[in-house]
């Protein structure tokens, strides 16, 4: 299990739960509070499966990229409507909407050439 850096170390933990794939990526990610003895089997905040395989291959069997940066989104915009709106919620919004733009564009050009959901380039 390996522990990843995040800005949140001293309240929450985000760990890798599993050995990287052929393509080098993991896929199951645990996040924690800091304090607790041990990670939960699924996580006492949360259990995060991504997509192993290309859905054409192997079917839809975990989340992607773009659907936990969309609720970053969701959450800095709420923020940003609210009386917790800053500066820096300002500029994380534009960078996180900017990495979702780029996925969604990439999304959308393997579409075109018809390759999305295989593992041909």
């Amino acid at each position: 299990m390996q522990q990843l850096e995040t800005g949140s170390t001293r309240h929450t933990t985000v760990c890798v739960m599993d050995e990287p794939s052929a393509g080098g990526v993991h896929h199951e990610y645990v996040i924690s509070p800091t304090d607790s003895a041990e990670a939960h089997p699924v996580g006492e905040f949360g259990y995060i499966r991504f997509q192993h395989g290309p859905i054409v291959e192997a079917g839809v069997n975990g989340c992607h990229h773009e659907d936990l940066l969309a609720i970053v989104v969701h959450r800095l915009r709420c923020f940003q409507a609210g009386p917790y709106a800053c500066l820096e919620n300002a500029m994380a919004l534009i960078y996180v909407e900017r990495a979702l733009k780029r996925l969604n564009n990439r999304t959308a050009d393997r579409e075109r050439r018809g390759v999305e959901g295989t593992s041909a380039l």
